[in-house]
C-alpha cells in the first residue's frame, strides 16, 4: 500500500527532521498517522520527499524528511482551462477533476451569462477554496506540482490583457460557431495550450467574436451539448491521454 500524500506549503530544502506546518501537521493528524509512519511530500517545486513520522502531538507533527524521487507525473504540454464558472458545486468539481487530469492552471471567468458572479472578499474566498481542492487532488492523484488557480476575471477584461499569442501556443475556444470538429491538428505543433469554455448559455457572439480576435480558434466536441462542467472536462481528457506517459 502507498504511503500517505502530504502537500507542505514551505520548501522542503533536504533531508533531515522537520515539523510540519499547520495545515500539513492537521492532515497528517486526520489520517491518523503514528510514530515510524512512512510517508510522502511534496511541495510543489517538482519530485516528492519520502519521510517518516518521528511525533504524533496535539498541535506539532515531527517527520524525518529521508531522500527525494525527482519524479514527474505532468502533462508533456501545460494547459491552462479557462472558464467561465459553472455554477454550485460545478466548479469544485472541474478544478479537482481537471487536476487528476493534468490541467496547469485555472483561469475563473465571469461572462455575459454567468450564473455564478463573484467579486471582491467573495472572490478571493472562492479562489482560496479552489486553491485547496486542488491541492487535495494532487495528493490523491499523484501530482508534485500544484496548479494554480488564478483570481477571478470578467472575461472581456481578461481578454482585452492577454498578450498577443506566441507561435508555440494554441488557443482553443470551445463552441459551435464556425468551429471545427475536434482536434482538426490545431495542437499538434503546440508546447502549451489555453481552453476557453463557456457557462451554462454558452458565450455570446460578441464574445466569441472577441476571443478569436485574441488568438482563439473555434473547435466543437460532436453533436452532444455538453454541461458547462463537462466541456473543459472533456478537451482536457482529448489532450491528456494521448500525452499521459507511463504510469509512474
Amino acid at each position: 500500500m502507498a504511503s500517505p500524500r502530504i502537500y507542505v506549503d514551505s520548501p522542503i530544502d533536504g533531508p533531515g527532521p522537520r515539523a510540519l506546518r499547520a495545515g500539513a501537521a492537521r492532515h497528517a493528524q486526520v489520517l491518523r498517522l503514528q510514530a515510524d509512519d512512512a510517508l510522502t511530500l511534496f511541495d510543489g517545486r517538482g519530485g516528492e520527499w519520502a519521510a517518516r513520522v518521528i511525533s504524533m502531538g496535539r498541535s506539532e507533527v515531527q517527520v524525518d524528511v529521508l531522500g527525494h524521487d525527482a519524479v514527474e507525473r505532468e502533462l508533456a504540454l501545460p494547459v491552462t482551462i479557462a472558464l467561465a464558472m459553472p455554477a454550485g458545486d460545478r466548479m469544485d468539481a472541474v478544478v479537482e477533476k481537471a487536476t487528476e487530469l493534468g490541467a496547469a492552471a485555472f483561469q475563473p471567468l465571469v461572462s455575459e451569462r454567468s450564473v455564478l458572479r463573484l467579486e471582491g472578499d467573495r472572490a478571493v474566498r472562492r479562489v482560496v477554496h479552489w486553491q485547496a481542492i486542488a491541492v487535495a487532488a494532487c495528493e490523491q492523484c499523484g501530482r508534485n506540482r500544484v496548479p494554480q488557480v488564478l483570481a477571478v476575471h470578467p472575461l472581456q477584461d481578461w481578454l482585452r490583457g492577454l498578450p498577443a499569442a506566441a507561435k508555440d501556443e494554441s488557443r482553443l475556444l470551445l463552441g459551435w460557431r464556425g468551429a471545427r470538429p475536434w482536434p482538426a491538428g490545431v495542437v499538434d505543433d503546440a508546447s502549451r495550450i489555453t481552453l476557453l469554455s463557456g457557462p451554462e448559455g454558452g458565450f455570446t457572439e460578441d464574445e466569441e467574436v472577441a476571443a478569436r480576435a485574441c488568438g482563439f480558434s473555434s473547435v466543437w466536441l460532436g453533436s452532444r451539448v455538453l454541461r458547462a462542467d463537462t466541456a473543459p472536462l472533456a478537451a482536457l481528457a482529448a489532450l491528456a491521454l494521448p500525452r499521459a506517459g507511463a504510469p509512474r
